[in-house]
């Protein structure tokens, strides 16, 4: 999808993390089922993968039974895996490049990140890390919009000018929540039909188009 008639440029990109930027989900799927253990909630059987990427944050906590108030302890403990494992994690193929032509666009870029900002450093590496002029990490599983409100307050955006970019359902809830335009990835976690049918302003199908997107004044 490309930018709507009378839809301007953004003043702020703000993107996630882990299946967004990070390919992650292969190294989640593999400390998973250990953390379920540890944690006692189901674990999940690899047949079960692809229908919970059709679902949002909420159906999949209740799916697993995994209760509220130990959400706040499981997250510590996957962070703490994923700053272990940080080397075991990368970047998407084209995302280096779009972050490269985003920052040469001249359009300033933040992070939202439920991962911590050192795990998301390490992972971008110098040079990366270095493009990105604000980060939001640490958000809790269901706290990005609050995360994302202070993030917009300190750089002095308007909501309507900045542009989230997403591969969950929570990050699109995020967004709509301030009232902010969403862009949904179509190669992370949430599968693409599921961000189709819930309609987000934009639906990329390869880091490139995030920058080509960005990168376009005029209209279309």
């Amino acid at each position: 999808m490309g930018r709507r008639p009378g839809e301007a440029a953004p003043s702020l990109v703000v993107l996630d993390f882990d299946g967004t930027l990070a390919d992650s989900f292969a190294w989640f799927c593999s400390v998973l089922n250990g953390v379920a253990d540890r944690y006692r909630f189901r674990r999940v059987e690899a047949h079960e993968v692809e229908g919970l990427r059709l679902q949002g944050a909420r159906a999949i906590v209740a799916h697993l039974g995994i209760p509220r108030w130990k959400l706040p302890l499981i997250a510590r403990h996957m962070h703490a895996l994923a700053a272990r494992d940080a080397d075991r994690i990368a970047l998407f193929p084209g995302v280096p490049t779009m972050l490269s032509d985003l920052a040469a666009a001249g359009v300033p870029l933040a992070i939202l990140s439920s991962n911590r900002e050192e795990t998301v450093r390490r992972v971008l590496g110098p040079e990366h890390a270095a493009r990105i002029e604000a980060y939001a990490c640490g958000a809790s599983l269901f706290g990005k919009a609050r995360r994302l409100r202070t993030l917009l307050a300190r750089r002095g955006v308007a909501p309507e000018r900045a542009l989230c970019i997403g591969d969950e359902v929570r990050d699109l809830e995020a967004a709509r929540a301030l009232g902010c335009r969403f862009g949904a990835v179509a190669w992370g976690y949430t599968a693409a039909q599921a961000f189709a049918a819930l309609g987000p302003d934009h639906l990329f199908a390869e880091p490139a188009d995030i920058a080509r997107l960005v990168q376009r004044r005029e209209l279309v």
